[in-house]
């Protein structure tokens, strides 16, 4: 969606994910559209730039469930958002078409009642105000991004990119999500809070970091091999105790669960392109057992390894498409 007071970084990612051609790289095509009340007149964005519509606004009255409608952040969330858009916005969810909104694109879903009665998150220095002026919304103060009824929404600013790479990853698989990513020069999902960036980390702070990110680099490097609290601290050079304080402190996550959560996505790649046997997967991607990692899968992406692996067969080159 085009209106004054869009973000152009939201934009732009919005156009990088889901606007650049990789087909040849395994990506599948995306159809990307800019809509507006007058595809006629620019949109006006920060620092200069412009944003050419290149659909009216009623155009979205044709999207289906497989559709995507994304809002991006918005620069003054004082500022009341044209009624034709809130509009627009309840007949595409009313349609059961999927909305997602960006960093403090949420106030404007807010406007639209799209968050009524339902959890939300913006930008952690915003989320006071959003949860002052709709109260019926309940507000997240550190997620990354939430998913509620169909309805997506963001923290701040790089979490678009976060929120972005996960829909690609929901509809089409780790591998093309990871392709994007690599294309973007960030990571493919981030694990933990937006509590992680809210203080100013000291100078001893940082070198814990730079330690625990060595020891995440090595763990990621031998999934296979088990790991506890106690191994990845005498690596780090830790008590255990002092490493997983640390770790949460830089994450916003524990350490075992930031490790399953990583196990969990190289598991999906492996069910994605290979055809190792269900034990071999669980094994190279170090769950030890078929059973613990049809656990994990039920517990982080609601289906079973097995449904996993015939979705993206059955799929493969016909996902919905995102406008």
């Amino acid at each position: 969606m085009a209106f004054p007071g869009i973000r152009a970084f939201d934009v732009s990612v919005v156009t990088e994910v889901w606007g650049t051609d990789r087909r040849t790289r395994g990506v599948p095509p995306f159809e990307l559209r800019r809509v507006a009340t007058d595809p006629a007149t620019p949109v006006p964005l920060r620092g200069g730039l412009s944003l050419t519509p290149d659909r009216p606004l009623d155009w979205l009255d044709g999207l289906t469930p497989t559709d995507l409608v994304l809002v991006p952040g918005i620069e003054n969330p004082d500022r009341d958002t044209p009624a034709p858009y809130l509009e627009a916005l309840n007949r595409a969810h009313a349609a059961g078409t999927p909305v997602a909104s960006l960093c403090a694109g949420a106030f404007v879903l807010a406007q639209a009642g799209l968050l009524d009665g339902r959890r939300a998150v913006t930008h952690w220095q915003l989320a006071p105000t959003l949860a002052a002026r709709h109260p019926r919304t309940t507000v997240e103060a550190d997620a990354l991004f939430i998913e509620d009824s169909g309805i997506w929404t963001s923290a701040g600013t790089a979490a678009g990119i976060d929120l972005c790479l996960h829909l690609v990853r929901t509809a089409h698989g780790a591998e093309a999500a990871a392709t994007i990513a690599r294309s973007m020069v960030t990571a493919p999902f981030r694990t933990g809070t937006q509590a992680q960036f809210i203080e100013h980390p000291t100078p001893r702070a940082d070198r814990d970091a730079d330690t625990l990110a060595a020891v995440r680099s090595y763990a990621l490097a031998h999934l296979d091999e088990p790991h506890t609290v106690a191994t990845l601290a005498d690596r780090a050079g830790m008590s255990p105790r002092t490493f997983a304080r640390h770790f949460q402190a830089t994450t916003g996550t524990t350490p075992l669960h930031w490790l399953i959560t990583q196990r969990v996505a190289a598991a999906q790649k492996l069910l994605e392109r290979t055809d190792h046997p269900l034990p071999d997967v669980a094994r190279r991607a170090g769950f030890g057992s078929e059973v613990t990692m049809r656990q994990h899968f039920a517990s982080h992406l609601a289906t079973s390894p097995r449904d996993y692996r015939n979705a993206f067969r059955h799929t493969a080159g016909n996902n919905p498409i995102a406008r």
